[in-house]
């Protein structure tokens, strides 16, 4: 075997470790944050009566948050945070793992309106980075098996390897890396996502999933009406996304305003005192969605379209008070309550325009605020049927657009809140 062949032997081999490893590391916090939230949310209040307990649980939580944060840093970090220094310094801090755990954990399991993509993300990284610096045959290729860590992370836990390749992929273009070529990216992309998804799947069977993840939509044959409704759908999954952007950088403000401990405190009241009222907005709202998808007229079409702004707001609070986690599940969520408000207003006690409508709008809205519409086509293959490619890529690729053009004229600049 020549010494090239070689070097690719343990490039895919390594790959394929760090794709088990990822899986398994996925498969143990989502079981732990299952068993949590049901311990919390399911066990416990079916034995203690407890006033307001939703409103006891969060305030505490955010409490036990803030001073986790306190002692031991500002953990975890969302997603955009782990890229950018990757690309700033190269590595990621992985000294911390116990910490990056809990911390990533706590949110969860108290209802936040975030996903788990954001924390995990950061200890697979920060796990990849020290493999890079500690196993010699490793460090030539260290940077690479930080991209495929993620790629596996955001692949697994969507139950979507193309999302996990296009976002990273789109992510990494600008960074300087030592380049692979095209086979070579097919090849350890290929490995590790296949032995991530296989260990997943395989302790799943085995012990049960701790995350089910969203429910896929039947298949629909898109009516002349529905093509008729294409850029109304559009406009509104990118109001949502301009409502996105405006409350995140709004709540960024008043949070660096708050001291430590208060901000996470007052984050929980805010979320236990709206869960209290209107639960179906709290977690990520994967299993909400599922509940919308068996009883899509269960709601008034206006009271959806409310919940999806206040499930953006939430979010948001969510993640600039310190409950942090990360955004794709809870924007989904929000995007196909949209859609399914508009398509009832439009077309009244009929279901089989929803689906469309949730597409088009979740496409937009993910466009709006990732600015990639070829990871949003492969993320929202996750849920709505792949006949409706054309039209999902299409409508991110607009919402990326009126995306870019919001951040170029942003009235609420997040640098503005850093001088301030």
């Amino acid at each position: 075997m020549n010494v090239k062949a070689k070097n690719q032997f343990y490039l895919g081999a390594f790959c394929a470790i760090i794709g088990a490893f990822t899986g398994a590391i996925i498969w143990i916090f989502l079981k732990a944050m299952s068993m949590g939230t049901s311990l919390i949310w399911e066990w416990l209040p079916g034995r203690i009566q407890i006033p307001f307990y939703t409103i006891i649980v969060c305030v505490l939580g955010g409490l036990v948050i803030g001073i986790f944060r306190k002692m031991f840093g500002d953990y975890p970090e969302e997603l955009s945070t782990v890229l950018g220094k990757m690309k700033a310094d190269k590595r990621y801090e992985y000294r911390n793992m116990l910490v990056l755990l809990i911390a990533a954990l706590l949110p969860l399991l108290i209802g936040s309106s975030v996903g788990p993509e954001a924390g995990l993300t950061g200890i697979i990284v920060g796990l990849c980075c020290w493999a890079g610096e500690n196993l010699k045959f490793a460090r030539k290729h260290a940077k690479e098996y930080s991209d495929v860590g993620m790629a596996v992370t955001l692949g697994v836990l969507f139950h979507s390897p193309l999302f996990g390749i296009f976002a990273v992929e789109e992510e990494s273009q600008d960074r300087e890396i030592p380049a692979l070529t095209k086979t070579s990216k097919v090849l350890v992309y290929g490995l590790a996502l296949a032995a991530g998804s296989g260990t997943y799947l395989l302790l799943s069977a085995l012990f049960g999933a701790g995350m089910e993840g969203f429910p896929s939509f039947p298949a629909a044959e898109p009516a002349h009406r529905d093509y008729l409704m294409i850029l109304p759908y559009i406009i509104s999954g990118c109001l949502l996304a301009l409502f996105y952007q405006f409350t995140h950088h709004a709540c960024q403000f008043l949070a660096l305003k708050l001291p430590a401990i208060i901000r996470e405190t007052l984050g929980g009241l805010m979320l236990g005192v709206t869960g209290f009222f209107l639960p179906v907005i709290m977690f990520s709202g994967e299993e909400q969605m599922s509940t919308l998808m068996t009883h899509p007229f269960d709601y008034l079409p206006w009271c959806l379209i409310g919940i999806a702004f206040l499930k953006v707001l939430l979010t948001n609070i969510c993640i600039q008070s310190g409950l942090r986690g990360g955004h794709f599940f809870p924007v989904i969520f929000a995007g196909v309550c949209l859609g399914y408000g508009i398509a009832g207003l439009t077309f009244p006690g009929s279901s089989e325009h929803v689906v469309f409508a949730a597409a088009i709008v979740t496409a937009s809205l993910l466009g709006g605020i990732m600015k990639k519409p070829f990871a949003v086509t492969m993320l929202l293959f996750l849920c709505f049927p792949v006949k409706m490619f054309v039209w999902i890529f299409l409508a991110a690729a607009v919402g990326s657009k009126a995306g870019s053009l919001a951040d170029a004229v942003a009235l609420f600049n997040p640098a503005d809140c850093n001088k301030k």
